[in-house]
Formats: structure tokens, C-alpha cells, sequence
């Protein structure tokens, strides 16, 4: 393995005696130590954030955008390289790996674009009377340093959608990376030192949970963006103070299935949210609910597709369903499955693990207190239940903690908005399933699965302060 990886601060590359080893979840061999920061290393970072904030609010907007072109054109350029590392350190199959840097890519080119047009308004302040010379100029401006917590299993572009809207605002970044999946983002600092950004732009130090909950204290830093699990990221804003925080947390995404639905399409886009990489993302297919007069075709015509996703090594280029990124993780999601049968739950695919492989799962008969249809399973396993009215189905998608996305196939647009307006989700959506996420839409939840809005332009008004000038304009 050679030397351990070190770490960024500022412009700086640093090593430090205490490392720690990222796995391989398929092969479970160990790829590489990483550097681990500690207390002083992450004042250090903290402090070079300020520092950078200094002369990155300053920037015009062609000079973030030109940075941001720069580092896109820099990804694409690599974008093998990067692939090829997030399958290794994540146990990302290759081809949604490849299909991640894609996304990355686009989302600093968005952030380019929304850098030239980041908005504000006149104000006309001549409402009353003694304010007829009254008039009012608003706009936003960057709010100083962002500590960007970020999970394993989108090493990249969870990593981009922190980066690229403080870049386009002004804003300097101290991320810390997933301690299971570090390599792709300190691959990306690499490219933000090339991008001609100031020194402390960007830092990227991995560290200890005690290390990380010092900086989320710090006011210093004037935003926390956290993607991670509900428990963790509800306990790291008690701990913010007076900082803005966003917050994109778990979820246990439902999909209702109409009985005027294009089933061929339901069973075909349900295959691919359940268990694409091993259904570990927070808007995963896991409880699908299917009005009785079409739920034997579709539960066919779904177990023929799922029947039909390949497992196995996640560098093969045909593999679908690779690891989970632990064997911790696979044995939990198999706890799950056993404790749902075992509660009266049929298992009609799947069910087994091996090692950090867990089958490609499918659950019927399941009750609502199961914690594979109350809790996010992040694992390939899907739920099936039959309902008769269509209010059933919706009381029954918003009987959970989580809100995050939820999708309806459905002819009938009336119950297309009825779903939009009643079901207490951030993102509904319509003949789609909710694993569908574009880089440029607002995206986000509601109770258990988080606070604020992500999504270039939306991230940007949570990074930036609305400022009001007043000018009284009399004439001399």
C-alpha cells in the first residue's frame, strides 16, 4: 500500500502519525490508511477557512464560475480514475459509479451557471406616506465558513453538493469525509488546488466523531451541512448553536402503485430503486404499496425483473447488486429480514446473506410496527403490501417517521395532486419512483429525514445572508 494518504488543509498536504484503514467491502482487503487529523489540525483548517473567506467573498462572479468550469473539466478529464475509486473504497457497482461522476460533473457545471445569477431585488419602499423618497436594494451575500459532513456512499457528489454552491456563493469549505470512503474526496481537493482558488478554499480532513462534534460547536463556522443518519444529524444540531444547519437524513421511500398504471413501468422502475447499489441511498424503493386489482401482475412482472440484476463483484460492469459496505451492515439488514418473518412476514425472493452480500429481497405480509417497513433498511430489500382504497395507500406512506420522496404511478392526474398535496414528503413524483433525483431541483424532507433544502440553487440561499440597503433619495 505504500505510504498513508494525507490529508488537506489550506493548501497543504498534511500526515500525522494516527491513520486509519479504508476496506474494500467486496474483497475486504485493506486499500489504503488515511491520515487522521486531530484537534489542532482542525483548528488549523478552521482558522484557513476564515482566512480564505477573506478574499473568496471578494471574488466576482466570472471568477467562481471559471474555477468551477475548471474543476468540472478537471473531473471529466479523470472521471475513469474517480469511478474506478469509489467502486473500490464504496463497493459502488462500476456503472453507477461512472453515472456518479457524471453527476458531479454536472453539478459543478450548474453551479458555474447559478455563481453569474445568484439574485436580488429592488424594493420599493414608498408604501406609506414619509417614505415616498424610500427605496430598498436586496441581495445575498456569501455567510463565512461551512463544515460539510458527508456519507460513504455517494463519495462524490454528496461531496459536490457542498462544494459547488459554497464555490458559486463565496464561501469556504472544511469537509469531513466518510471514514469508510475518504479517498474520492481528497482525490476532488486535488482539483480544487488545481482549480487557482485561494489557499483554505477547501480543506478535507478526515477525523474522530469527537473531533467532527468540536468543529459542529465552533462558531466560527456559520453553517452546518450534514448528510448522514436521522439520530446522528438531529444530535450534531443540538450541538450547532447559533448556526444555520441543513440536514439531509435517512428515509423508507414508498411508492403507490394505481390500478390505471402503466405496470410494466412500475415493476421495471421499482427493480431499479430497490436495489441498485444494494439499495444503499436514502431515497431506495423499500415499501411499495399495490391497489388489490393489479397486485398479482405487478408482483410478477416485479420478481421477473428483480430475478434478473446480477450480484457480485462491484468492478464487473454487468453487476447490479454489489456489497453493503460492511459485513456489520449486511448482517443487520439480514437481523431485519429474519425478525419481519418471524412476525409473519413471507420472504418470495431473497432473504440470505453472504459475507457483505445480502440477496436481493423481496417481503410480503409485513406490519406497519416491522422495522423493515418503519425504519430505513439501506439494504436490498423491498416490501410489497396490498391495499383497497386509495386513501388507505396514502394514510399508509405517511404512517412513518421518515418524508423524504415518494412516488405514485397513476393516469389520473386529479390523484397525482392529491398525492402532491397530502403526503408529507418533500418530493412527490409522478410515474417516477423516488430514487429519481436531478442535481438542480430543490431536494430535501420533512420530519425524520431532515431540514433545509440541497440542489445548487437552493443550497445557495441557505450559504448566503438577504441584505437590504435602504437609500433615501431626495432631490438635492
Amino acid at each position: 500500500m505504500g505510504t498513508a494518504r494525507p490529508f488537506l488543509i489550506a493548501d497543504q498536504w498534511r500526515y500525522t502519525p494516527e491513520t486509519l484503514p479504508v476496506a474494500n467491502p467486496f474483497s475486504r482487503a485493506t486499500v489504503a490508511e488515511v491520515c487522521q487529523a486531530g484537534d489542532a489540525e482542525a483548528d488549523e483548517a478552521t482558522s484557513a477557512s476564515l482566512t480564505a473567506f477573506s478574499v473568496l467573498r471578494r471574488l466576482p462572479a466570472y471568477a467562481r464560475a471559471n474555477a468551477l468550469n475548471k474543476i468540472a473539466q478537471l473531473l471529466a478529464d479523470r472521471q475513469e480514475k474517480f469511478a474506478r475509486t469509489i467502486t473500490t473504497e464504496a463497493g459502488k457497482p462500476i456503472s453507477d459509479a461512472r453515472r456518479e461522476v457524471s453527476r458531479a460533473i454536472q453539478t459543478f457545471t450548474i453551479a458555474a451557471e447559478e455563481a453569474k445569477r445568484i439574485p436580488g431585488e429592488v424594493v420599493p419602499l414608498d408604501l406609506a406616506q414619509g417614505s415616498e423618497t424610500h427605496i430598498g436594494i436586496s441581495r445575498r451575500f456569501p455567510i463565512g465558513p461551512v463544515l460539510g459532513i458527508t456519507p460513504f456512499n455517494f463519495p462524490l457528489n454528496l461531496v459536490a453538493h457542498k462544494l459547488a454552491p459554497c464555490l458559486a456563493c463565496g464561501n469556504p469549505l472544511v469537509l469531513k469525509p466518510a471514514p469508510q470512503a475518504p479517498l474520492t474526496s481528497l482525490l476532488l481537493a486535488e482539483l480544487v488546488l488545481e482549480s487557482g482558488l485561494p489557499p483554505g478554499t477547501l480543506s478535507v480532513i478526515p477525523c474522530a466523531n469527537a473531533v467532527a462534534e468540536r468543529m459542529v460547536r465552533d462558531p466560527r463556522f456559520k453553517l452546518l451541512s450534514f448528510t448522514g443518519s436521522a439520530a446522528v444529524g438531529w444530535t450534531l444540531k443540538d450541538k450547532c448553536g447559533k448556526k444555520r444547519v441543513v440536514l439531509e437524513l435517512g428515509g423508507n421511500a414508498g411508492v403507490i402503485v394505481e390500478p390505471d398504471a402503466d405496470i410494466d413501468l412500475a415493476a421495471q422502475r421499482c427493480a431499479t430503486g430497490g436495489y441498485s447499489y444494494s439499495g444503499q441511498t436514502c431515497i431506495s424503493v423499500q415499501r411499495i404499496f399495490v391497489q388489490d386489482a393489479v397486485y398479482d401482475r405487478f408482483l410478477e412482472r416485479l420478481l421477473t425483473r428483480i430475478g434478473a440484476l446480477r450480484s457480485g463483484d462491484p468492478a464487473d460492469d454487468a453487476t447490479v447488486i454489489g456489497p453493503l459496505i460492511d459485513e456489520a451492515a449486511a448482517r443487520r439488514v439480514e437481523e431485519w429480514v429474519a425478525e419481519a418473518v418471524a412476525m409473519g412476514a413471507k420472504v418470495l425472493m431473497g432473504g440470505k446473506r453472504s459475507g457483505s452480500l445480502v440477496e436481493a429481497t423481496v417481503l410480503t405480509d409485513v406490519t406497519p410496527g416491522m422495522k423493515v417497513s418503519c425504519m430505513e433498511v439501506f439494504g436490498p430489500v423491498v416490501t410489497v403490501t396490498r391495499y383497497q382504497k386509495f386513501e388507505e395507500a396514502l394514510d399508509a406512506m405517511n404512517a412513518s417517521p421518515f418524508g423524504l420522496q415518494a412516488g405514485i404511478f397513476t393516469s389520473d392526474v386529479n390523484r397525482a395532486f392529491r398525492a402532491y398535496r397530502e403526503l408529507e414528503v418533500g418530493t412527490v413524483l409522478t410515474n417516477e419512483i423516488p430514487t429519481f433525483r436531478a442535481d438542480h431541483m430543490p431536494y430535501g424532507g420533512v420530519k425524520d429525514s431532515g431540514l433545509g433544502r440541497e440542489g445548487v440553487r437552493y443550497a445557495i440561499e441557505e450559504m448566503t445572508e438577504l441584505k437590504l440597503l435602504v437609500l433615501n433619495l431626495r432631490d438635492s
